[in-house]
């Protein structure tokens, strides 16, 4: 494969990932306020309306991990491209029932069939990338793949903040589905996703098959490894927190600050404009100055502390920055983890980064659901639980071994096969 040919299958990979996070960035701002117009519509009590956006968040991510280790394993012995395509007609057929929802019932049904479907994207588009990229630089290619993500997280606020203000002169119900201003940011979404739909059926390549097969025996005790649990355990700890704090944000937002959709969506344009800008910088200079043992204790530590100082600070300004600097350790943590999870085995790297994809699906499972439940006692301890979460990730950090004595330093495919 010559370099044209390889920077275009990047580039098209990346964007099937961005698409998919713009979706998923569009809804952030605007599900409480869509939730409570539904909730209110339905005749349910008020009461229940931040249990319902908690459930709506964590149900999403609780469809991914029960199928994303089935996709991970079928794009192992099929290939990745065919995998990405079934993700994106789940993508576009989420937003297409989101945007037309007339009853909690279906938005819960979209979410559903998102969770399902779109948990092939991500894992199994990171397994492309790291299929196509040599080991030296498979930090860099994964970094990259967190611009995608994070873009699709800066882009998507902002236009599901401003377009679901959209004043349509006309509302329009057929059956049992209505569109209107809320309608507008999903359909947008399900177009630009059929549109990436199509592109990948027709210029991406498949991947090459793997013709042997290693024993599930083999494949399981080898993913059980320690290094590979507490890289797991990371993984978990960011994701819990990260998820936690969008839910419990866009809550406080409406609640708390009296903030518009559009001013939520700043907040969330804000911590994927950094995460997109810095994770690529911290990938390719980074390791000139810190290892990636240290860059992620240090990210921890940034992002543990950023979020037991949030429910203090006050001015939207001073909220922004509080984000900003919370994104900045995000920013040194994600691709570090990504990166070490795709070099622990070549022949079963979807299926590992699959693994970590549940993982994360977990923390994303739990966090909406405990965030909402302590907001009842007061908006300090969401943040300051998420806090102390982060610093307990910390002490992992410390059990990394590496399997080499000397100078602390990137670790090779050997070092990540041997590390326990």
């Amino acid at each position: 494969m010559n370099r044209k040919e390889k920077l275009g299958r990047i580039f098209l990979v990346l964007l099937s990932l961005f698409v998919v996070m713009l979706g998923y960035g569009i809804l952030l701002p605007t599900l409480p306020y869509y939730t409570e117009k539904l909730a209110l519509k339905d005749n349910l009590d008020t009461d229940l309306i931040n249990f319902h956006i908690g459930m709506l968040t964590s149900i999403y991510p609780l469809f991914q991990l029960l199928f994303v280790i089935v996709w991970g394993k079928l794009s192992d012995k099929h290939g990745r491209k065919p995998i990405i395509l079934l993700g994106l007609v789940g993508f576009v057929v989420m937003n297409l029932l989101t945007g037309l929802s007339t009853s909690l019932s279906m938005l819960y049904i979209a979410r559903i069939i998102g969770g399902i479907f779109t948990s092939a994207v991500t894992p199994v588009s990171n397994a492309y990338l790291s299929d196509i990229t040599s080991e030296k630089r498979r930090t860099k290619i994964m970094a990259w793949s967190g611009v995608a993500i994070s873009s699709g997280v800066i882009f998507g606020p902002v236009l599901g903040g401003f377009l679901s203000q959209t004043n349509l002169h006309y509302t329009y119900s057929f059956g049992v589905f209505h569109l209107d201003g809320f309608s507008v940011p999903f359909i947008l979404a399900a177009l630009l996703g059929f549109v990436v739909l199509l592109i990948i059926i027709k210029w991406l390549k498949n991947t090459e098959i793997k013709k042997r097969i290693v024993s599930e025996a083999v494949k399981f005790s080898f993913s059980l490894s320690n290094y590979f649990i507490i890289l797991l355990l990371l993984s978990f700890a960011i994701q819990f927190v990260v998820t936690l704090f969008e839910t419990v944000f866009s809550i406080y937002g409406k609640d708390e600050l009296a903030f518009t959709t559009n001013q939520v969506g700043i907040g969330f344009m804000l911590c994927g404009s950094v995460m997109a800008i810095l994770q690529p910088v911290f990938a390719t200079y980074g390791e000139k100055m810190l290892t990636s043992k240290q860059q992620i204790t240090l990210g921890l530590l940034i992002s543990g502390v950023s979020l037991i100082v949030f429910p203090f600070v006050s001015g939207e300004l001073y909220i922004y920055g509080t984000i900003i600097i919370f994104a900045a350790g995000g920013a040194m943590v994600t691709p570090n983890l990504l990166s070490a999870i795709s070099l622990i085995s070549r022949d079963n790297t979807g299926r590992n980064i699959s693994i970590q994809s549940s993982t994360n699906s977990i923390g994303q499972i739990l966090g909406p659901v405990l965030g909402t439940w302590l907001i009842a006692g007061g908006f300090y301890y969401p943040f300051i639980i998420a806090g102390a979460t982060i610093f307990g990730a910390m002490g992992l950090v410390y059990f990394l071994k590496r399997p080499n004595k000397g100078i602390d330093g990137p670790l090779s495919i050997k070092n990540f096969r041997d590390g326990s």
